[in-house]
This record gives structure tokens, sequence and C-alpha cells, in this order.
């Protein structure tokens, strides 16, 4: 998530004595609340809920929505791919100042900050611990890396081979924040004149702009100075923009995607090896040995949108696959929803009178 203009509003409210207002219109929300707010904007949220393969729930399943960071799906899975291939070895060491090029403070929530909190700031890392701060922490700047590293190619001819037919081509994520600098820069542009521009680009135009800023950079990284500029560009309307030209996709074809990692049987178990640690982390917790079998999940954010699939087997072998996607929510309720996610899949997951009400309601 992209928390600049977050901040900014957070501290606004509570400078201006409404931290008991924010408090309470961010409250977490019961799963059924959830349920309503997706009734509530029924034009810009989707869900799909399979169950032992009968579909519970299917709200705007065709629905393209931008998917955020649970793209990064895609690109686990063309990574676990080229390890279990030797294509690339999951052990062979990173230096940190190889992904610096891709790292802009405060653009990720605090992602990036996080996973070096968490390996110690080791340096060097090996391949398969910039995978797991990719997926497990978020991490753009170790996505932008694999991207470079896999192929961007190679990442989107895999849509077709997982069968990811209704899915829009994945492009660089950290680049993309620096369209706007790019445009001002090179064509002597406002910040009002780059946003128009920015919008006047076609998704192909933009989708090859982020690759080309991005070829840049490896070769000649930004200076602390130059980054500092493209963070100045980045105002609302940029963030917003940013968000708006995310890849794709629906919640039918992610849910399609989830039964098949969920059946452990698509891919093969060398693939798997490599995939399950970085999909799985649910699994480490003592708690959920105790129920499930197996289960993995990505989400994604910004301030206007919310992304999450989830696919669970549990102990007695009931198979569910998730996916809800939403887009132009206003940030109070991002956040409500956020919070809120984590009992909203516990709700479906283990409470069959839930999964009924969910059914009714969303018919």
């Amino acid at each position: 998530m992209n928390w600049i203009l977050i901040g900014s509003l957070l501290i606004a409210l509570l400078i201006g004595g409404g931290a008991a207002f924010f408090a309470y219109k961010t409250r977490k929300i019961k799963p059924h609340g959830f349920i309503e707010l997706i009734r509530q904007h029924p034009d810009s949220t989707a869900l799909k809920v399979e169950r032992n393969g009968e579909v519970l729930a299917a709200h705007q399943e065709d629905l393209m929505l931008p998917l955020a960071s649970t793209a990064k799906l895609v690109i686990a899975v063309e990574y676990a791919k080229q390890a279990a291939a030797g294509t690339l070895d999951p052990q062979e060491k990173v230096s940190l100042s190889e992904l610096e090029p891709f790292y802009f403070k405060r653009t990720d929530g605090g992602a990036h900050a996080a996973w070096l909190k968490e390996i110690n700031h080791q340096d060097p890392v090996t391949l398969a611990q910039v995978a797991e701060g990719m997926m497990n922490y978020s991490s753009n700047a170790n996505t932008d890396y694999l991207i470079h590293r896999l192929g961007l190619d190679r990442i989107n001819e895999s849509l077709e081979e997982i069968g990811l037919m209704d899915h829009e081509p994945i492009f660089p994520f950290v680049s993309a924040l620096a369209v706007p600098y790019t445009l001002m820069t090179e064509q002597n542009l406002t910040h009002e004149g780059a946003n128009a521009e920015v919008r006047e680009l076609s998704k192909e135009e933009y989708r090859n702009m982020t690759v080309m800023i991005m070829n840049r950079w490896l070769k000649l990284p930004l200076t602390d100075a130059e980054k500092q500029q493209v963070l100045k560009t980045l105002n609302a309307p940029a963030q917003r923009n940013w968000s708006d030209h995310l890849t794709r996709s629906n919640a039918k074809t992610y849910t399609a995607f989830m039964e098949k990692l969920n059946s452990k049987t698509f891919f093969s178990t060398g693939v798997h090896s490599h995939l399950d640690p970085l999909l799985e982390p649910l699994m480490e917790s003592p708690h959920n040995q105790e129920w499930l079998k197996h289960a993995g999940q990505k989400g994604g954010s910004t301030p206007h949108v919310l992304t999450f699939s989830l696919y669970a087997t549990d102990l007695e072998g009931n198979r569910t696959e998730i996916s809800f996607f939403a887009d132009n929510l206003v940030l109070l309720d991002q956040m409500r929803l956020s919070k809120s996610m984590n009992d909203f899949q516990k709700a479906i997951l283990r409470d069959e009178s839930f999964r009924r009400d969910l059914t009714e309601s969303l018919r």
C-alpha cells in the first residue's frame, strides 16, 4: 500500500481532534457487515467462493478489477517453476544493494523495512529469501527485482500456461511510481500536465514506459536525491493514476487459480516444494495445524483497492477457494474491510451457518 497520502490524512484527522471519530469510522466489522459493505458497493466489488467444488457465492465474478499485490501470486509461481527446473538457484546470494534501486521509502506501507528487520539486515541474502520478502511481506522492491531476474516476458507467458485467460499483463510495480516524474523531466510538464498525460496513455504505452524506466534503473540507479524528487511527484492524483493502472483480472479467474493451487496436482511436487513456503506461512501456526491440512493466500491494497485470494483444505478434506476484489473504495471503508478480512475468511472456512447466509445474501 502507498502510505504517503494516508499518513497525511491520518495526521490531519488526529491533529483536528478526530481521533475518536476516526477510530469509530475504521473499526472492525463482523463478517455479516463485510457482506453488507459488498452489497453497498455492487458495481466495484467482486467475490467468488467455492466449497468442495460447489459455488457458494459469485458476485460480479467476471468484473475486471485491479489486483494490487495479489498479482504477485503469478510471479511466485514462475519463481517456483524456474527453481524446480534448475533455471535459477534459490540459494544464490543476492546483495541488498541489488534491491536498492527498486526501494522507495514510504511507498509500501513499511513492507520492505519490515522484511529487512526480520532478516536482521543480513547481507547478502538468498534468492529464496528475496521471494519470501515479496510474498510474506509484500516488498515491492523484491518484486521488481524478481521480475528482472525471472524475465517479464516469461512471467506473462505463464499466465496462459496456468490458464489465467482473463488477466492483463504483469508489469513492474515500483518503476510505475516514476512515470509522472519521467514525463515531467523529459517533456517539461507540470504535476497536473504529467498526471493528465498518464491518463491519456494506453495500457500498453503505460506498461512499456514502466519497463523502460526499470531498465534504466538497472543500468544507472537513481540517487537518493533523485528518489526524493520522484516521491515529491506522488500527489493524490498521481497515486490514484498508479492504482488505476494496476494489472486487472477477475474473481472467477483467481478462484480457478486457487483451485489449482489447492489441488496440489496441477503443479508438480518439485514446483510445490518451492511454492508452498511462499504461499503458506499460515501453516507455521500450531493452531492452524490443528484444523488445516494446508492453506495459502495473498492480498493486496492501495488507498482505493483491497484484494485477496485464498485456498484451504481442512483436516476433514473440505476444500475452499475464495477471491475478493474491491476498487473505488473510500479510505475509511478500505481500512474497515482490511481490519475485518481475517474474520471474514475464518467465517467462510469454519462457520456453516455463515456460509448459508453468504449464499442467500449475494444471490
